[in-house]
C-alpha cells in the first residue's frame, strides 16, 4: 500500500517495550490485522460487477461507492493517531476490529447502493483507524525496529489485499450466496484477530493521561524547505492512487467484458496479482534508495498503463493478467518509493503536519479520479474512456519521475507505513 501513517500525531514511546516479554505473539497479531484490515478494504473489488448487474448500476455509482470509503479513511487517519496517545493503542484496535465485522455484516444484508455506501463508510473509518493505531502499535512493541516493522507492513498490505481480493472472487464465483459468503469468511478471520487483541496487553508505554491532550484535526503543511520534495513524493502517491481506486473499482468487471470471460476468478485475479506484484516489488525495492525506487516506479507505472490499454485492446486474457503484474510491480515501487523518501526529508518537528497534507492528497487522488473515471465511463463507456485516463496518469507518473530526477537521495531515519 515507509512510515507510520500516524506520524499525522501518533508518537511511538521513547521506553522500551510496553509489551510483557511473554506476548512476542502480539507483534505478528497487529501485523496480520493490518493485512486483514487492508484485504477488507479490497474485498468488495471482484463483487462490483455483480451489483452492477443485479442492480443495473452506472460505473458512477460504483466509483462514488468506493470513494465514499477514501473519505472516511481519510478522517480518521487525522485524528486516529492523537486518540490512541491519550486512550491507547489497543482500544483503537478494538473498535476498529468490531467496525470491520458491523461493514461485513452490512455488506452481507445490502439490499441497495445506501447500503453499500453505509458499509464502505465504515470500513474506510476502520481500515484507517486500524493502519494508524496499528502502525503506531508496532513501533511500541518493538521501538528498535521501525524500518524493518515499515518494510514488512508495506509488504503485508499488499499480500493481505491479493489475498482477499482472489479469496473473495473465488468463493463468489464457487460459493453459495456469491454477495455473502466472502463477507461471511473475512469476518470470522476478523472475530479470530478481535479475539487476540482482546487478550493482548496495552503496548502504548508513554499515555500521557486521559483529559490531558486535546484531540484535533492535525493542521496539513509543508515546510518551505522539502516542497521540491514533497511534490515529488505525493504527485506520484496520487498516481499511483488514481491507478489503484480504478483498479478495485472498475477494472475486475472490465478486464472480463473485454476478455469475454465473464467469471468473477479472472477479474479478481487481475486485480490479486497487480496487489501481490506490488508486495514483490516492495519486498526487493527495500534494497533501493527511496528516491532511485520511485523515479523507477514512476515511469514504470506509464509504461504499464499503456500496455495496459493495448493489452486490453488486444482482449487476450494472458496479456491483461500480465499487464496487471507489471503494474503492480511498479506501482509497489512507485508507491513504496516516494512514502520512504518523504519520510527520510520531513522535519521531525513537522512529521504530522506533513503527513496529513500528504495523506490529504493521496486520498484525493484514490477518489476523485476514479469518480471522474466513472463518470465519464457511465457517459462514453469504460471502453472509450480508459485510453485517456491512463494518458492523464501517465502523464502525471512521467512529470513525478522528472521531479524525482531533481530532487535529492535521503537516507531514511523514519518507517512510514503505507495507508491502502
Amino acid at each position: 500500500m515507509t512510515a507510520s501513517p500516524a506520524r499525522s500525531g501518533a508518537v511511538g514511546p521513547t521506553a522500551s517495550s510496553a509489551a510483557p516479554a511473554d506476548q512476542r505473539w502480539a507483534y505478528p497479531l497487529v501485523m496480520t490485522l493490518l493485512a486483514v484490515a487492508l484485504g477488507v478494504s479490497g474485498a468488495p473489488a471482484p463483487l462490483y460487477g455483480v451489483y452492477e448487474r443485479e442492480w443495473d448500476l452506472a460505473p458512477l455509482t460504483t466509483t462514488v461507492v468506493f470513494a465514499v470509503y477514501a473519505v472516511a479513511a481519510l478522517g480518521a487517519v487525522l485524528v486516529a493517531g492523537q486518540v490512541s496517545d491519550v486512550v491507547g493503542r489497543r482500544p483503537l484496535l478494538i473498535g476498529a476490529a468490531v467496525a470491520m465485522i458491523v461493514g461485513l455484516v452490512v455488506f452481507m444484508t445490502a439490499q441497495g447502493v445506501a447500503s453499500l455506501l453505509l458499509a464502505r463508510a465504515i470500513h474506510g473509518a476502520a481500515v484507517g483507524t486500524t493502519v494508524v493505531a496499528g502502525s503506531a502499535a508496532l513501533l511500541d512493541l518493538r521501538p528498535h525496529d521501525g524500518t524493518r516493522s515499515g518494510h514488512l507492513t508495506g509488504i503485508v498490505f499488499n499480500l493481505g489485499m491479493a489475498v482477499t481480493i482472489l479469496g473473495a472472487s473465488v468463493l463468489a464465483q464457487y460459493g453459495p450466496h456469491p454477495t455473502v459468503t466472502p463477507y461471511a469468511v473475512v469476518a470470522v478471520v476478523v472475530v479470530v484477530l478481535l479475539l487476540g487483541v482482546l487478550a493482548m496487553a496495552e503496548p502504548h508505554a508513554a499515555r500521557p493521561a486521559r483529559g490531558t491532550v486535546r484531540v484535533r484535526l492535525t493542521r496539513p503543511a509543508v515546510p518551505a524547505e522539502i516542497a521540491a520534495d514533497f511534490r515529488f513524493a505525493v504527485l506520484g502517491v496520487v498516481a499511483a492512487w488514481s491507478v489503484l481506486g480504478v483498479y478495485l473499482s472498475l477494472f475486475p468487471s472490465f478486464a472480463g467484458e473485454r476478455t469475454g470471460i465473464r467469471s468473477l476468478v479472472f477479474g479478481g485475479a487481475v486485480v490479486a496479482a497487480m496487489a501481490g506484484a506490488a508486495a514483490l516489488s516492495q519486498a526487493v525495492g527495500g534494497r533501493w534508495t527511496p528516491r532511485r525506487a520511485a523515479i523507477a516506479g514512476d515511469v514504470g507505472t506509464a509504461v504499464a498503463l499503456g500496455l495496459s490499454v493495448a493489452a486490453l485492446d488486444s482482449r487476450e486474457p494472458a496479456l491483461v493478467l500480465g499487464a496487471g503484474v507489471l503494474m503492480g510491480l511498479c506501482f509497489g515501487l512507485g508507491f513504496g518509493g516516494s512514502l520512504r523518501h518523504l519520510g527520510a526529508v520531513v522535519p521531525a518537528g513537522h512529521r504530522g503536519e506533513v503527513m496529513s497534507a500528504y495523506y490529504l492528497l493521496a486520498y484525493t487522488g484514490l477518489a476523485v479520479p476514479t469518480v471522474l473515471a466513472g463518470a465519464a465511463a457511465t457517459t462514453w463507456g469504460l471502453a472509450a474512456t480508459f485510453p485517456w485516463f491512463s494518458l492523464a496518469v501517465g502523464l502525471m507518473c512521467l512529470t513525478a519521475g522528472l521531479l524525482g530526477l531533481r530532487a535529492r537521495d535521503a537516507v531514511p531515519a523514519v518507517p512510514v507505513i503505507p495507508e491502502g
